[in-house]
């Protein structure tokens, strides 16, 4: 993976602080075109690697992409999913089966008709698959080296007891997509301890990792020491605690942790990617 990471927050009116920055950014990335503009600007600045979820317009900018590969040579993206906010949106409109339909191929309901609902509640596994695929069509053509669960799915799992997915899920993303899977989450010391459990080696784990403990669950202390001791390989996403952060201080503080791998990053300008580039290899 790259050092630098550059994410997608800012185009989709994603602020953990303030609304009335979230509101901003909705109407001035409503077109495309401006997010592909400041993804091209991060391209010159030296950005390789654009971590995003499946958010639906993420498929205008993957077709922007197959219709420039001169301009795109080398450039990866990191999936993250499901984009959450989609089906619950689908849901409200569409109720659960108008949700699968949407989402899931034909085929499936063959087997529906013989079991209902039950059969869905058996095979979450086999469904859960499904998604994947349906999620991955957008990024045809498009080097995807690193395919992340968003922390809403892996937290969830988490909680719910459910440590065969993880397994499953590493398998699938490795044999179909010839990809690393990568987890994103808000329990980053309890996600490694299932994976001990599990047999899940090495994982590469993103998670909240900031000066003031924005969004870290068991405090900045365990994370230092799991950062420190534990075998994986993390993101660090966040990092700015959603602005409540000097980014100096921020990225200090980040790049003292000498195992993380890489750092996830959100901007919307030319001044504040250079910024953010800069104070990382400068500290790193």
């Amino acid at each position: 993976m790259d050092r630098i990471l550059f994410g997608d927050n800012q185009f989709f009116a994603v602020n953990h602080l303030s609304d009335e920055k979230a509101r901003a950014q909705s109407v001035r990335f409503r077109k495309n075109e401006a997010i592909i503009k400041v993804l091209d600007t991060a391209i010159e600045l030296g950005i390789k690697t654009f971590m995003c979820t499946t958010h639906d317009r993420i498929s205008g900018i993957c077709d922007h992409i197959r219709k420039n590969p001169r301009q795109y040579e080398g450039f990866k993206i990191f999936p993250c999913m499901p984009y959450a906010h989609k089906y619950a949106n689908a849901v409200t409109e569409l109720g659960i089966i108008g949700t699968l339909k949407e989402y899931l191929p034909g085929n499936i309901f063959s087997t529906f008709a013989k079991g209902g609902i039950a059969y869905a509640k058996k095979d979450f596994i086999a469904m859960g698959e499904l998604l994947i695929d349906a999620e991955m069509k957008m990024f045809r053509g498009i080097a995807t080296p690193v395919i992340f669960i968003q922390n809403v799915l892996t937290d969830m799992i988490l909680g719910l007891g459910m440590k065969e997915v993880f397994p499953a899920y590493h398998s699938y993303i490795v044999k179909k997509y010839n990809a690393e899977p990568g987890y994103i989450t808000m329990n980053l010391p309890m996600l490694l301890d299932v994976f001990d459990e599990v047999g899940i080696k090495n994982p590469i784990v993103c998670s909240s990792i900031n000066k003031i403990g924005f969004r870290m669950s068991g405090g900045i202390k365990l994370y230092e020491k799991t950062i420190a001791e534990r075998q994986f390989r993390p993101v660090a996403m966040q990092v700015l605690a959603s602005g409540a952060l000097r980014p100096s201080e921020a990225f200090e503080y980040v790049c003292k942790q000498k195992k993380i791998e890489s750092i996830l990053f959100g901007a919307s300008s030319h001044e504040h990617i250079k910024e953010s580039m800069d104070l990382i290899k400068t500290f790193s």
